[in-house]
């Protein structure tokens, strides 16, 4: 009995070496070699992918959030309430003061 056991262990260790020794020698041939560099770039271009999917989800969360924090969406340049025109000289609304040759 003792015996059958250890012929068992033994058989399937050797299967297990010669399973294991067959895929690392195929993993250094040239077709082995240029099946893994094929599946590098597979995975290169799912991450990219993933990365601009999850980049884009991102910015229309956080655009949605600056704008709910807002009162609505803003554009730059827009003629708004409160905005003043800029002259060459300064903001024209206001009136210029002459301080020169004036005492303190």
């Amino acid at each position: 009995m003792r015996g059958a056991i250890w012929f068992v262990v033994g058989a399937g260790a050797g299967v297990y070496a010669m399973v294991k020794g067959r895929r690392a020698a195929e993993a250094f041939t040239a077709d082995g070699l240029r099946d893994r560099a094929q599946a590098l770039g597979v995975g290169a271009r799912i991450f990219r992918d993933e990365l601009a999917t999850g980049k884009a989800e991102k910015e229309l969360e956080l655009r949605e959030w600056i704008e709910s924090r807002t009162a609505g969406p803003k554009q730059i340049g827009a003629a708004g309430v409160g905005q003043q025109r800029l002259g060459l000289t300064g903001p024209e609304n206001e009136a210029q003061q002459n301080t020169e040759g004036s005492n303190p």
